[in-house]
């Protein structure tokens, strides 16, 4: 006897969530559907239109474009290799594979019985390209400012830039800090050397940074480092939720 394939979703509870009422009810179709799902109903290999993939590809450029453009709007004075980290932070699978687990992505997704049986829906990577097949059907389906709504509510959200980042050299909190004394209204960073310890060929240096009547000092055997320690700490006293 032949197996019946399961019904497809009810796709009206993910528009709700969306915010979104797709005119061309297709193209949400396309994006959920995963090539395993259309090469089954083919019996073989099924035309792109009947998958996402391609969706995916076009997802990933939006949403590098709004992400790109949020962060460029939102922090002038950071340098670019900060902004590169920030962007990558936010669209990277694992930050995409959270969005889709808060959209419950996973079970509206159309797949085919091998990987269904796999835990297809709870994959990292099926589920992060998910949601980029989406950006883009959104885009398609309701235009630039439609899309924009939904990456910078669902994607940015709250997104804080200034988290302690795993190797401190790759990180400009200098810059951050500058940037964000700007936007509190407070003074500019001011840093001064007010200690130094050791032999000529070994010393440590104390570096205190002021930004209004937030303070900190650190301690490295160099200059720089010291000062990237110090103002990653007053990033996080007027960052932090209690903060005036």
């Amino acid at each position: 006897m032949k197996t019946q394939r399961p019904a497809e979703p009810d796709l009206c509870p993910l528009e709700h969530r969306l915010g979104h009422a797709f005119a061309d009810r297709s193209l949400l179709r396309q994006a959920l559907s995963h090539r395993s799902y259309a090469a089954e109903k083919v019996g073989g290999a099924a035309p792109l239109s009947d998958q996402n993939e391609q969706l995916e590809h076009l997802g990933d450029s939006v949403l590098g474009f709004l992400v790109s453009e949020y962060l460029f709007r939102r922090f002038t004075a950071v340098p670019e290799g900060r902004l590169t980290q920030m962007k990558a932070e936010l669209v990277n699978a694992t930050h995409l594979y959270r969005t889709a687990l808060r959209l419950e992505l996973g079970q509206f997704l159309l797949l085919g019985k091998t990987e269904e049986v796999n835990g297809g829906r709870a994959k990292k990577a099926l589920l992060a390209n998910a949601v980029e097949a989406l950006i883009a059907a959104l885009y398609l389906d309701g235009g630039l400012e439609r899309v924009r709504h939904f990456v910078l509510n669902e994607i940015v959200g709250d997104f804080s830039p200034f988290e302690p980042l795993p190797d401190i050299s790759a990180a400009d909190f200098k810059g951050a800090l500058q940037e964000i004394a700007r936007l509190h209204k407070l003074p500019p960073p001011h840093y001064a050397v007010v200690r130094e310890d050791g032999p000529q060929h070994a010393k440590t240096f104390t570096v205190e940074v002021r930004v209004g009547d937030f303070q900190s000092c650190a301690e490295s055997s160099t200059k720089k480092e010291a000062s990237q320690m110090a103002a990653k700490e007053v990033l996080r006293q007027i960052t932090a939720p209690d903060s005036p």
